[in-house]
């Protein structure tokens, strides 16, 4: 929603010490909202602290936003409650305010002049070079929110900061040397590829016969539904030039080039003649939605069709599956005009015949019969290891690794750095590296990218720890009471 919103991450309150979700932004309530008790009360006292219902509604907003970027049209509301969104929103907001509860009794402070430095800086506030009041004052309002919420909610983000600032840690030179050479450690590997679809398998019609007659349960049908369906198709209107002059004066702003730029009467003309044309059969179809719903006149005919064959939109085969049998459905448009249907039945899954469920049976059947050939194989390569030696690698070796793309030579060191065993397999990319570590040291010439991430590493585990610590301490220090409480 609002990129300008997220917060600078030089502080790492929010991304370490938060153990509920595993990412956190900020934004405000327009992602995603949840009702969590009334708007003008509380859903939680923290100390002496009182979380508001926007407070909350901002940090589950946040998460949603956040949400949503990963899982795309996928999330929504339904699945966030699913997830616990709402409850880990919740202990979010309720974690921040005893962080900020210790931070009062601390007297750290944030003075208009700290909030002014961080909203100077900000690129969405500048102009010409320079902080623009008028152009700040825009850009909230154009987000639905004012200056004073802002910057209280900026107020409360850099007191955060401050609490985490008293928590920096440094590790020493000999603890980064020593970790960086265990996180960078060597083998010396040799390893073998074996590659599943190499293994040639026996496909006979009689044992794929045998096979789905022992697994047919497995190989079922979708849901199937009887339908009375009815089809109107699109009339085509001919509007006379006065009727399209008017019908553009009035939704002109409704066509619209790729660019966003209007398009002119002449470019809309054809647009036109489809709007107006799919309207007057509408019309239509709504005069026979209601005679058939009265029963005064018949529906075209009667089918079965399973769900993954319904030849509609998704939200109307959804509008079917929930629909009440012997319910007359609204028109909907498809792509040669309006469709108007009645569910007359629906039907539970069915065992496939043999032949419908063939390819599902021939893929499953390669796979298991794949599979076993593979532990035999493997078995017998490790018995006897005379694989190709690739001296020492470390988890950067991806070059090294022939046979296997760049994701899935990543993968496999990283197994291969995180198993403890010296022979065995690692399956990755659908195929199975047979190896053998011959040998191992820790890395030396350590470089000075490799030490600054593990300096890096060594700060955040700390401060997780740190701040983990210090919350568990503040919980007994500190009265909740949140509104969760109540409902149990």
């Amino acid at each position: 929603m609002l990129t300008w919103m997220q917060r600078h991450k030089k502080w790492l309150v929010i991304t370490i010490w938060i153990s509920v979700i595993a990412f956190v932004g900020a934004g405000f309530v327009g992602w995603g909202s949840y009702q969590y008790g009334s708007s003008s009360g509380s859903v939680a006292v923290v100390g002496d602290r009182k979380i508001s219902v926007d407070e909350y509604q901002r940090e589950y907003s946040s998460l949603y936003r956040q949400y949503s970027q990963v899982y795309g049209n996928k999330f929504n509301q339904e699945m966030a409650k699913k997830i616990g969104l709402p409850d880990a929103a919740l202990s979010l907001t309720i974690q921040k305010n005893l962080i900020l509860s210790y931070a009062d009794d601390l007297g750290l402070l944030v003075t208009d002049k700290d909030i002014a430095k961080e909203l100077v800086q900000m690129p969405s506030f500048i102009k010409d070079g320079k902080f623009d009041k008028e152009l700040y004052v825009k850009v909230l309002s154009q987000n639905g929110t004012t200056p004073v919420a802002y910057e209280k909610s900026l107020k409360r983000d850099l007191l955060l900061q401050k609490v985490e600032s008293l928590l920096d840690f440094t590790p020493t030179t000999n603890e980064v040397n020593n970790l960086a050479k265990l996180l960078f450690a060597q083998d010396d590997v040799s390893i073998k590829i074996l590659d599943p679809k190499s293994i040639k398998i026996d496909l006979t019609d009689e044992k794929l016969k045998e096979y789905w007659t022992i697994n047919k349960i497995k190989y079922l049908s979708t849901d199937s539904y009887d339908l009375e369906i009815s089809k109107l198709p699109l009339k085509i209107i001919t509007p006379s030039e006065d009727e399209l002059k008017e019908h553009y004066a009035k939704f002109k702003t409704d066509y619209k080039k790729e660019d966003g730029k209007l398009k002119t009467f002449d470019e809309a003309k054809d647009d036109m003649i489809k709007v107006i044309s799919l309207k007057e059969s509408k019309k239509d179809a709504l005069k026979k939605y209601l005679a058939l719903k009265k029963d005064e006149i018949k529906f075209d005919e009667t089918k079965t069709i399973y769900e993954d064959k319904l030849p509609f939109s998704a939200e109307n085969i959804n509008e079917i599956k929930t629909s009440k049998l012997g319910i007359v459905l609204k028109p909907f448009e498809d792509k040669d005009g309006f469709t108007i249907v009645k569910v007359i039945k629906k039907n539970d899954p069915k065992p496939l015949s043999y032949e419908l469920s063939k390819d599902m049976v021939k893929a499953d059947y390669l796979d298991i019969k794949r599979s076993e050939e593979m532990k035999v194989l493997v078995t017998n390569e490790l018995k006897n290891f005379t694989g190709e030696d690739l001296g020492f690698v470390n988890r950067a070796s991806i070059n090294k690794i022939k046979g296997l793309n760049s994701n899935e030579a990543y993968t496999f060191l990283n197994k291969l750095f995180t198993t403890s065993e010296k022979e065995g397999k690692i399956e990755v990319g659908g195929k199975v590296v047979v190896y053998k570590v011959n040998s191992s040291k820790l890395a030396d010439n350590i470089t000075k990218e490799e030490n600054s991430s593990v300096n890096d590493i060594l700060s955040k585990l700390e401060r997780t720890e740190l701040m983990n610590n210090l919350i568990n301490n503040l919980k007994s220090k500190y009265e909740v009471i949140s509104s969760s409480d109540s409902k149990e």
